[in-house]
């Protein structure tokens, strides 16, 4: 994934730090590796994460908060953190 530079840079994190109730927007996704394989990163893909797409944290289990349910658009998902880790978001302040 390359970024540009810009004053949101320092506010990018993946999805799986985000708490119930949280709000934000798709920046990108993280490349394949050993332990995020392409076809993960795929299918996300497939599904609708796409930059500038908005997301917001839904549900999250109980107890270790895996997996998590997230809206993108008009569907929710159940993500396990592995691969909401591979979403980079911004996050978004109350009011955006």
């Amino acid at each position: 994934m390359t970024l540009k530079p810009d004053a949101q840079l320092q506010k990018i994190c993946n999805l799986a730090q985000l708490r119930k109730g949280d709000s934000a927007t798709i920046m990108g996704l993280a490349d394949a590796d050993a332990n995020r394989p392409e076809f993960v990163r795929s299918r996300l893909m497939e599904l609708g994460f796409f930059q500038g797409e908005k997301i917001s944290i839904v549900a999250e289990s109980f107890p270790g908060r895996d997996p998590m349910a997230v809206r993108v658009g008009n569907a929710t998902f159940a993500l396990r953190r592995l691969e909401a880790s591979m979403i980079y978001v911004t996050q978004d302040t109350p009011g955006t």
